[in-house]
This record gives structure tokens, sequence and C-alpha cells, in this order.
């Protein structure tokens, strides 16, 4: 049996985004209909929550510090807390009905962020990137619920998941930084939950989150299912690797839409030890 334990017991909504800051040394996540940011050291056990005016689908560490945060009208920016930078707008497109989602930072330093619409109407989202010189593509449309995107260690693999398409997605990544040749790596049968956040880890691996799957499943490179964390939760939501030696897995959980959700739903879960991840970069802006 693999150890579940809780690192930060909460109440969160809808859990989201587990990102490792390296150079702050600390856990972010977000609860996205609660429309706030939280931050947990696993070493001194400090946490920190910041409320945003928005519903905020992913939060990740700037190169500068401060954040870049996926909101419900765009992307935002804050600045390190104490330097004065205010909040602003790098990106704002607001559009009725519809909110920011997941979000990942590539290699190269971009931000891809993903949009949905609240009734997860069919393509009513996209999947854009944000690159470091402030120019935005839309490079995916007709999305239905955007989420988990990773790239592979050597970076010329991009995954992605649609969930209710119940695929696991990947492209190569080609010369200008966008997926081309888009094909399947893996389905999550019926029954089995709807693949939400991923995380890849140094081998090359592809652990997904499974929503209403109560687990988290690792896919080989080739595809094949070769572990399966089952949780006691029914509603985890994303997974990454985090700590000094990146060993750990940190898993987000969401309590919205169960009528009687499991006392740890909603809580930060970290399975010790489980594997090696990478580091991840920060928005290079």
């Amino acid at each position: 049996m693999t150890a579940v334990e809780v690192a930060v017991r909460a109440e969160a909504t809808l859990g989201e985004g587990p990102t490792w800051d390296s150079a702050a040394q600390r856990l972010i996540w977000v609860d996205i209909l609660g429309s706030r940011v939280h931050t947990y050291d696993p070493v001194s056990g400090r946490r920190t929550v910041m409320v945003t005016e928005q519903h905020v689908g992913a939060a990740k560490p700037r190169a500068g510090g401060g954040l870049v945060v996926n909101l419900r009208d765009g992307v935002g920016l804050y600045g390190p807390p104490g330097n004065g930078e205010a909040f602003r707008w790098p990106h704002r497109e607001p559009v009725p009905g519809r909110r920011g989602n997941d979000a990942a930072v590539a290699p190269d330093g971009a931000l891809w962020f993903g949009t949905m619409r609240y009734d997860e109407a069919p393509g009513g989202g996209t999947l854009s990137r944000l690159a470091p010189d402030g120019t935005v593509r839309t490079v995916l449309t007709d999305v239905a619920v955007s989420n988990g995107t990773g790239w592979s260690p050597d970076g010329r693999l991009m995954y992605y998941i649609d969930s209710p398409t119940r695929r696991v997605d990947v492209f190569d990544v080609g010369e200008d930084q966008l997926p081309v040749d888009r094909r399947t790596l893996a389905v999550i049968g019926e029954g089995e939950g709807f693949p939400d956040g991923l995380t890849v880890d140094a081998d090359g691996c592809v652990w997904v989150a499974l929503w209403d799957g109560g687990a988290v499943r690792r896919y080989t490179p080739d595809g094949d299912l070769d572990r399966v964390i089952e949780l006691p939760v029914r509603r985890p939501t994303a997974c990454a690797f985090g700590g000094a030696d990146l060993a750990d897995l940190y898993i987000t959980t969401a309590r919205t839409g169960l009528d009687a959700p499991h006392p740890m739903s909603g809580s930060l879960l970290v399975v010790p030890g489980a594997g090696k991840g990478l580091p991840q970069p920060a928005f290079a802006v």
C-alpha cells in the first residue's frame, strides 16, 4: 500500500494546480472557486493564503519573484511581496460565462494557459501561449475543459488533457515551440474517472490525477500504465513533485459537487518518496 498523507488539511472547494517553487522551496496551489492562492513550506510548516478578486485557475512562480495567475478574465501578474509592484494584466480577454483553468510554464519560460466555460460546454474553451515578450497566441480552440499540460524531460514532447475526451494527448514540439502532430498517449475508460491535471517525472513518465476516479496513474512514454496510487478521496484534481529532492508527490483535491465528501476532500495530500520529479521553470517575466 502506498502511504498517502495530509500535507495541508483544508476544505478547498476546488483545489488545483500544485507547483513546486524551487527558488522559494515551497508548494503553490489554488482553490479555484474559493479565489485563493495557497503556499506551503513543508520544512517549516508555514502556510500563506492570498485572496484574489476573481476565480483563479492556476498560479505559477515568476522568474523575478511574484506570481503569474490565470484568472477569470485573463492572465495577471503579482510582484514579489514588499517590492511595490502593482497587479497588472499582461493579457485580459473577458468572455461572459468563461474562466481561466489550468496553466503550465514551458521550458522556454512561456505560460500556457487554458480556459473553459462554467457550464463546461464543448468548444467553449481554449489553450493559449503567453510568450515572455508579451505576445499571445491561441493554439487550440474547440476545447471543453482545458487541463493538464506538461513537457518531456528533453522538451521535445508536450502533453495535454481536455478532460471530457478521456484522453491524454501528446504533441511534438516544433521549432517555433508550438505543438504539432497531435496523437493519443492514453485513454481513460468509462467508469474510471476523467483525466485532470498531470505532471511529468524525470523518467519521462506522465502522472495523471483522475477526477471521479479516486486515483493517480503513471503512464510510460509509450502510453503503458505502470503504476496506480489509490486515494481515499473521489476527486483528486492535479499532482506535482516537490520537496528539496523533488521526490514527494503532492496532490490537490476537491469537494465541489459531492453530497458527502471524504474528510480529506479539499486538502492537499502528499505521497512521500513517490518518485523523482523535474524542476519546473518559472514564468520568464
